[in-house]
Parts: structure tokens; C-alpha cells; sequence
């Protein structure tokens, strides 16, 4: 078990603030991808249809002690466009997982995803953590790809590790980052989104 999560934090960047998840976030976060398919087809859920299922599933969110939910707000346009989880990793000493992430369409192929992983491993590698995981569905082909470009190893594949909310059950795949190997990876992101 992760020995502590961390306290929610404000952390920023020139593309994206990341600051606690609050149910004030919920009219902008169903604005940018309430009722979208595509949005929630990965998540464990099903597609909030209503701002109050959004915001019951953000609540839960907030109150589970496995989690460290924080809304993203990019700079340009000030509304939150999604949000992404510290989460517990049992089992593995000094990690701590980065999940539950999704953003609204118009944030898709744009600068915030990156932007938001600089922060947060940044974080917890400052904090002191040994290794970030990440994890994904074996057919969310899209965030695996996005997964390797900031620098996750494949690890393996938990193979029916959990069911899809349409019953199907998931394989899942699983990609950690070490503190060693992270300086690397950061410099040539931080280059990236420099271009961009």
C-alpha cells in the first residue's frame, strides 16, 4: 500500500492549472464531456447523462480516501475540461498511481495531457515517491500510445483484471515510470511543448 497519498495541491504550468476537484467543477466538466460515449468508453463507469450523475461519480471521487481527485483547468478559456486521480497503489512500496483521467473532446491532441503529466510526476517524484504507474484497458490503444510518449514502460498485463461497466471484462495493461528514469523523459516533454 502506498504508505501516505498526497494532500491535494495547486500545481500550474503556461498550459494547464491542476488544482482539487470540487463539486463547483461539475457545470464545466459536463460541458466538456457530460454524455460524450467517447469520453467515458475507458473509464469504469457509465457515461454520466445528466450533470447530477457527473457529479455523484465526482463526489465519490472526492470522498474516497484512495483517491486524490484534482479538476484540469487550461489557462486558455479558464473552465475545467476534465480530471485526473493520484490513486493507492496496494502492493507496491513508494508508488503511487496516476489515473481515473479523462478530458472533454476539445482537449484531445492539444497540449493539456502532457502538460498535466509534467505536473503530476514532477510531484510525486518531488514528494519522494520510487515510481509512477499508469494503467489502461488493452483496447484504449490511444492511451497506451499517449502512455509511452511520456516515457511508461510496459510492465505486463493483468489479463480479466476487472469487468467494463457493459459486463465485458477488461485486460489491463500496466506502464510504471522510476524516479532514475523519469529526468530524461521530462527534459525532452518540456522541449516538446516549448515547439508546440
Amino acid at each position: 500500500m502506498t504508505a501516505k497519498l498526497p494532500a491535494p495541491v495547486v500545481l500550474e504550468n503556461d498550459v494547464v492549472r491542476i488544482e482539487p476537484l470540487a463539486l463547483d467543477h461539475v457545470p464545466d466538466l459536463f460541458a466538456a464531456g457530460g454524455g460524450d460515449d467517447d469520453v467515458w468508453r475507458w473509464l469504469p463507469i457509465d457515461t454520466p447523462r445528466t450533470e447530477a450523475a457527473l457529479g455523484a461519480t465526482a463526489r465519490t471521487l472526492i470522498e474516497d480516501d484512495r483517491h486524490v481527485p484534482h479538476a484540469v483547468v487550461p489557462k486558455e478559456g479558464g473552465r475545467a475540461v476534465g480530471w485526473t486521480t493520484y490513486c493507492d497503489v496496494p502492493g507496491f512500496e513508494e508508488s503511487i498511481e496516476i489515473g481515473w483521467t479523462w478530458y472533454g473532446r476539445a482537449a484531445w491532441r492539444t497540449a493539456v495531457n502532457t502538460s498535466c503529466k509534467l505536473l503530476l510526476i514532477d510531484h510525486a517524484f518531488a514528494l519522494g515517491y520510487n515510481r509512477v504507474l499508469l494503467k489502461t484497458d488493452n483496447l484504449n490503444l490511444r492511451s497506451q500510445n499517449a502512455i509511452k510518449r511520456i516515457g511508461g514502460l510496459h510492465e505486463g498485463t493483468l489479463r480479466r483484471h476487472r469487468k467494463r461497466s457493459d459486463g465485458t471484462w477488461r485486460d489491463t495493461v500496466c506502464f510504471g515510470i522510476l524516479d532514475d528514469e523519469w529526468p530524461p523523459h521530462r527534459d525532452r516533454l518540456a522541449a516538446r511543448l516549448k515547439l508546440s
